[in-house]
């Protein structure tokens, strides 16, 4: 089943941020856009590339009204551990999620619950806390940040501009399309 066009479920949950420890609601992620950014675990292999990557994309995300937030099923003192201990992690600016409990990770449907780790999943929501683009991959994939900033792009264009659409390559200043009959074989 499809998240798209979904409303965010609530939560509780314990987050690590600049250095403090947080506690976030589906509520702090209203009124901006948000990414949802889910890893399997702290410490591993592939994650600290995707999450650097994060990190070095985030200016640029928050400039575009975007928050951010990781999440994995370790809690928000492992956050803090692995900031601590590595420095790829220790540049991360955005909020790192704890959820222990899984409850985030399930609202999501990415836990793999055999391991009781999340898949890697991003999910991006509109200021109304609607999920507007979700990708989900195995765990030996890693994400690109800057193809997730042109995809906010494109789906903050079309939160603005109702009945277009943005074309497969789309970037931020191109054209968009308006579908119609009369586009209809010509493309």
């Amino acid at each position: 089943m499809s998240l798209i066009n979904t409303t965010i479920k609530p939560f509780k949950a314990t987050a690590y941020w600049n250095g403090k420890e947080i506690a976030l609601t589906e509520a702090d992620v209203l009124g901006k856009w948000s990414v949802f950014f889910f890893y399997p675990a702290d410490f591993t292999f592939v994650c600290p590339t995707e999450l650097g990557d994060l990190a070095d994309q985030y200016e640029e995300l928050k400039a575009m009204g975007v928050e951010v937030f990781s999440v994995s099923t370790d809690t928000h003192f492992v956050h803090k551990a692995w900031a601590d201990a590595t420095e790829t992690i220790g540049k991360i600016k955005y909020p790192m999620i704890g959820d222990p409990t899984g409850q985030i990770t399930r609202n999501f449907g990415v836990m793999i619950e055999e391991e009781g780790l999340a898949l890697r999943g991003t999910f991006v929501m509109d200021p109304n806390g609607v999920i507007k683009v979700m990708e989900v991959h195995d765990l030996g994939i890693g994400r690109d940040a800057s193809e997730l900033k042109r995809k906010i792009q494109a789906a903050q264009y079309i939160a603005k501009n109702p009945g277009q659409a943005c074309p497969a390559k789309w970037k931020e200043g191109e054209a968009a399309l308006t579908p119609s009959l009369d586009l209809v074989g010509k493309i």
